[in-house]
């Protein structure tokens, strides 16, 4: 124990929230593309030397609960002063292809990360580490964008950035082989800024604590998070738990298991019986299952315990090797970080009896290479539905649910980047499940084309509804057209100069029985 006291040990979780945040503000804006700068797809987070996180910014769930492998995976290297490392492997501590991780060590006396001391490794100074990572809306492979809706390899997706050092000539090599290498290099350049802000404010806490007892205040957030986390899980129902869902794959529905086992503080998920590894892309590796089942476990428990290791430590997941929620390398992702890791979370959810929201980031993806019509560009974005009701509350309407955390791009920012024009963005009215509490509506989003592109389109919910719990109302479905005519889920194509693509995401699920009927029952198609 590092004997702090109470008010001592929140002063030290609070400054180490405010320098995450600062880091990740600094990324925000200091970063180019619409994707960081607009919709906020990047998060931020400290981690101590033996590579435990100690604290995250609350950004993008999907991110944060995998970041750890991402510290990981470079944590035996040689470090030195001012020698950040980059990755993107989704089997060396990534996720999928367009989220890379900059990790940044951080040495006592170094002004956070500054010049090299000509030591080849300053072992005893090395406090820890600041750690970023950003959805870049291109990392090459054969469709702009980097998110093909139907890649069966990873080697489609993009570059694979094995863990390496990230120094001025790798920088230029790695976004060479990218679309848009200027606005790549840029907000490369703006997480490695963030890590610097998260060094100077960890190398500025151990110069006031001391570097010993930093470690200990470090080790008190952790253990305290441990603490908090193991009293929630006790207050439980000890027992198991089973819960059933499908993903959507175009040749067929692909079944996902769970088993829930509360043992008083210990929480074992277990997916045994899962779908095999998929010739597709809704695979995942075993770091986004358990980002997925973190962040269930966060909403179950209570979302103020301090985020880090600590928090996470009572809780053991398990996917069978070679299963979708554990797929071998060389395995296509891109829409396992997405979509696959919003289901793991609705199966958490939803063995705990809750109402579960839409289940989808409904991905799109915009792009097209250099031409006579105009400059090539890559556009990417989530977007938002409807939440799952509470038993004392309506679900919002509108939201990012469960995986994603990011913001919307703004019509005034995409009609001004991109050649597109924004139709009808409003609400669904009706898409939200009936119940005692009504699930919230999801959106509608139409864009009409200005110029020939392509585009690719992963979302899920198309098939099957979001459930409602305690016998709610299942909220609508999702859908989508394309000048009028639907698509699958999972679609990819060209849009002509004036074609129009319309998306209708899926409500949320209600929660209990509506007093009557016809109280609450959403429109037959969700159609304004």
């Amino acid at each position: 124990m590092s004997g702090l006291d109470a008010i001592e040990l929140q002063v030290v979780t609070g400054a180490l929230r405010a320098a995450c945040q600062e880091m990740g503000v600094a990324l925000i804006r200091s970063a180019h593309s619409s994707n960081i700068k607009e919709r906020r797809d990047a998060s931020t987070a400290l981690f101590d030397a033996d590579g435990q996180m100690v604290m995250q910014a609350e950004h993008i769930p999907v991110h944060l609960g995998s970041m750890p492998a991402a510290v990981a995976a470079v944590l035996g290297e040689r470090h030195s002063p001012g020698v950040s490392w980059i990755l993107n492997d989704p089997f060396a501590g990534g996720t999928h292809l367009p989220d890379i991780t900059v990790v940044t060590p951080v040495f006592a006396g170094a002004g956070g990360g500054g010049e090299d001391s000509g030591s080849h490794r300053a072992e005893a100074g090395l406090l820890g580490f600041a750690a970023s990572r950003a959805h870049h809306a291109d990392v090459g492979g054969r469709v702009p964008g980097s998110m093909p809706a139907d890649s069966h390899r990873l080697s489609e997706e993009g570059v694979v950035i094995s863990p390496r050092v990230l120094d001025d000539a790798a920088m230029q090599e790695i976004v060479a082989r990218m679309r848009q290498p200027q606005e790549r290099r840029a907000d490369l350049r703006a997480q490695l800024a963030a890590n610097r802000i998260g060094a100077l404010r960890l190398g500025a806490l151990a110069e006031r604590l001391g570097r010993e007892q930093l470690r200990a205040a470090t080790d008190a957030v952790l253990d305290y998070a441990e603490r908090r986390t193991r009293a929630c899980l006790a207050a439980l129902p000890d027992g198991e738990l089973l819960a059933e869902d499908m993903l959507e794959a175009p040749e067929g529905d692909l079944v996902l298991r769970l088993r829930a086992t509360v043992d008083g503080e210990r929480l074992v998920l277990d997916f045994a019986g899962s779908a095999a590894q998929h010739d597709g892309n809704l695979n995942c590796p075993l770091a986004v299952t358990r980002s997925a089942c973190l962040f269930a476990v966060r909403v179950l428990t209570d979302p103020d315990i301090p985020p880090s290791a600590g928090a996470y430590r009572p809780v053991d997941v398990r996917a069978p090797e070679g299963t979708l929620l554990n797929a071998r390398p060389g395995a296509a992702v891109a829409a396992g970080n997405v979509e696959t890791s919003s289901r793991v979370a609705d199966l958490v959810l939803g063995a705990f009896g809750r109402a579960l929201g839409q289940g989808t980031m409904n991905n799109l993806t915009l792009g097209a290479e250099s031409s006579l019509l105009g400059d090539s560009f890559s556009y990417y974005e989530t977007l938002g539905g409807g939440q799952g009701a509470c038993a004392d509350a309506d679900g919002p309407s509108g939201v990012h649910v469960a995986m994603s955390n990011t913001l919307n791009t703004p019509v005034e920012a995409l009609e001004r980047e991109f050649p597109l024009r924004v139709l009808q963005y409003a609400l669904r009215r009706g898409s939200g499940g009936a119940g005692a509490t009504r699930g919230g509506d999801g959106v509608v989003r139409e864009l009409q084309a200005l110029r020939e592109m392509s585009f690719s389109l992963i979302a899920e919910r198309r098939r099957h509804a979001p459930r409602g719990a305690a016998g709610g109302q299942p909220g609508a479905p999702g859908r989508d057209l394309l000048d009028g005519e639907p698509l699958p889920g999972k679609a990819a194509g060209t849009l002509r100069a004036g074609q129009r693509l319309r998306i209708e995401t899926p409500g949320g699920g209600g929660f209990g029985r509506a007093d009557s009927s016809a109280d609450g029952a959403h429109a037959a198609d969700g159609r304004q």
